[in-house]
């Protein structure tokens, strides 16, 4: 059975971002959303509107591939380089209210539940979920690509 180690993320991520935003009615973006900057090192708000899902489906899966993992660790993991002009760049974290909100949101939808001091993992709802999706995609995959089908 295939696991979203095996699917490419940008496919497994757009199929749970169409999930959560279809069927979860727990994931929600908060009011501040459109205006707000993922990190000190963008200079601009995402301007996909729908870019709260997208987060969320993706704080899922790497929960799924490196769980338990904490906030701070994700926070680096969503962190980049922040441009100081003519000096050289340095690597900056990403905000952290976002990354909590957002699992605050996977944990009230069943998805995510915390691991004492260990940091999130994902629940067997959350398991299910993703390996079913993964499942679907790799299908879809095998008829666009036969050669797949050894995998």
């Amino acid at each position: 059975m295939p696991t979203p180690h095996d699917i490419p993320a940008s496919i497994l991520i757009e199929k749970v971002t169409k999930h959560l935003k279809d069927n979860v009615d727990g994931v929600v973006p908060p009011t501040w959303a459109p205006f707000v900057k993922t990190g000190s090192h963008v200079s601009r708000p995402p301007q996909n509107p729908e870019w709260w899902f997208t987060r969320c489906a993706s704080l899922l899966r790497k929960i799924y591939l490196k769980g338990p993992i904490g906030i701070e660790h994700l926070r680096s993991e969503y962190g980049g380089r922040i441009d100081r002009g003519v000096k050289p760049e340095h690597a900056r974290r990403s905000g952290g209210s976002i990354i909590r909100k957002a699992i605050q949101q996977l944990e009230a939808a069943g998805l995510v539940e915390p691991l004492r001091n260990k940091g999130r993992v994902v629940t067997g709802e959350g398991r299910r979920l993703l390996d079913r999706l993964s499942t679907e995609i790799k299908k879809n995959l095998e008829k666009k690509l036969p050669e797949l089908k050894k995998y």
